[in-house]
């Protein structure tokens, strides 16, 4: 960056600029949690619809939800990952679903 005034003030003298340091956003997996009611179809359409996951990959995370407890949906910034968690609950509730969509913080490096 350069400036008119060579970089000096008012009495001639050399000013710093000062840059600050960025650091990535924090990422968050969105979890899809296992209940004994919602279908393992409508689960997969929503690995599909809302995450973009393929046939094949939605079921294996589909088959992880239902032995595991809990499989990673995506991982996302926060608001991304927030965005997920309230669509897909709306979605399931409108079907008359109780699947449980969570966000967490992805552990710091």
């Amino acid at each position: 960056m350069t400036r008119r005034d060579g970089g000096r003030d008012e009495q001639g003298r050399t000013q710093t600029l000062e840059r600050t340091a960025t650091r990535r956003p924090r990422l968050y997996r969105v979890l899809l949690l296992n209940d004994d009611y919602t279908p393992m179809d409508f689960v997969v359409m929503v690995l599909s619809q809302y995450f973009r996951k393929a046939q094949q990959e939605a079921e294996l995370i589909m088959l992880a939800v239902h032995h595991k407890g809990q499989g990673v949906a995506g991982i996302y910034t926060r608001d991304v990952a927030e965005t997920k968690v309230a669509q897909v609950t709306a979605h399931a509730r409108q079907e008359g679903h109780p699947l449980r969509v969570v966000a967490e913080p992805e552990a710091e490096e």
